[in-house]
């Protein structure tokens, strides 16, 4: 007999903004007690002193964590000029120093250079792997190692506030970009060196600062929030995607994972309605819908729907 899972099966979104001085995990696992979710994680890492925005997903949502985490992230941060540091932002210890401070147009003059297509060496103190170990467990080891440069996609960077010693800009990027590269790499270029002394994530595709919920919410012990209160729907972070609404049989196909195939014309005029090419040489992936529930993500070949994820909701 199955052992039953602890908590609650709860299903669904949190758009959490994180304060500074916890890590994603212990953020996440507040939220996970509080709300007493069976299930949880996180669409991508955020540094103990970096703030903003940690979409958090419940239950079912989980299967849709790799659509968030390949969205655009926009990024408020803070340079401070002058020092380049161990961890490439605040908390690390300092490495070099220079007297020379960046004249705003200079700053202006190499931002192109950081846009599109970028190759960029991620922080010695960052989560990735070098021979099945972290790489900041390395680094606080005293170990000598080298991470591969690595491409990232940078849509925009700007200035948002210039000084001499301190300049704040905004970045909206893509999936893997480490923004403490980018200050390490603009200060090496502009020969004055410069670290993250304040940084942001105001956005993640979908979820932004506009509707974020404070972590305090789930620290009050006089007011626990309801699931009702805090949750968004599943499909909040499939909103880039064709909707197809099924009914009741399609569903009850598909949710039994079987191959949906819809040859009439009213059906192949619903899916075009929907904004899905079915006619397309390449594979289209769809959200599928009974009522307000998600019901599967498909790929779509011709005027048939293959199941790829299926939402137990």
């Amino acid at each position: 007999m199955a052992r039953r899972k602890k908590g609650e099966k709860i299903d669904g979104w949190v758009n959490l903004h994180k304060p500074v001085g916890i890590t994603s995990t212990q953020a996440l696992a507040i939220v996970k007690r509080v709300l007493n979710a069976q299930k949880a994680g996180h669409a991508g890492t955020l540094d103990p002193l970096a703030s903003g925005i940690l979409p958090l997903a419940l239950g079912e949502a989980t299967k849709t964590v790799p659509y968030v985490q390949d969205c655009l992230k926009v990024y408020n941060f803070e340079v401070t000029w002058g020092e380049q540091r161990t961890t490439d932002d605040a908390e690390g210890t300092s490495l070099y120093t220079s007297d020379k401070r960046p004249a705003r147009e200079a700053i202006e003059g190499l931002l192109p250079a950081f846009i599109g297509d970028v190759e960029q060496v991620p922080p010695q103190f960052s989560a990735i792997k070098v021979d099945g170990e972290r790489a900041y467990d390395l680094a606080r080891d005293g170990e000598e190692f080298e991470l591969k440069t690595r491409t990232v996609y940078i849509e925009r960077f700007e200035i948002v506030e210039y000084s001499p010693e301190k300049t704040s800009f905004r970045c909206l990027c893509g999936k893997g970009t480490y923004v403490r590269s980018l200050a390490r790499d603009l200060g090496q270029k502009l020969g004055c060196y410069g670290y993250i002394s304040k940084l942001e994530r105001a956005s993640v595709g979908p979820f932004s600062l506009k509707n974020a919920i404070s972590l305090d919410i789930f620290q009050n012990p006089e007011h626990k929030p309801s699931p009702e209160q805090v949750l968004l729907p599943l499909q909040t972070a499939l909103d880039d995607i064709p909707v197809l609404a099924l009914k009741e049989q399609e569903a009850t196909r598909l949710k039994n994972g079987n191959v949906l195939t819809l040859l009439s014309k009213p059906d192949l005029e619903r899916m075009s309605s929907a904004g899905i090419d079915w006619e397309s040489r390449n594979n289209v992936t769809a959200l599928t819908t009974f009522g307000k529930k998600a019901i599967a993500l498909v790929e779509v070949t011709g005027p048939e729907l293959h199941p790829i994820r299926i939402f137990n909701v």
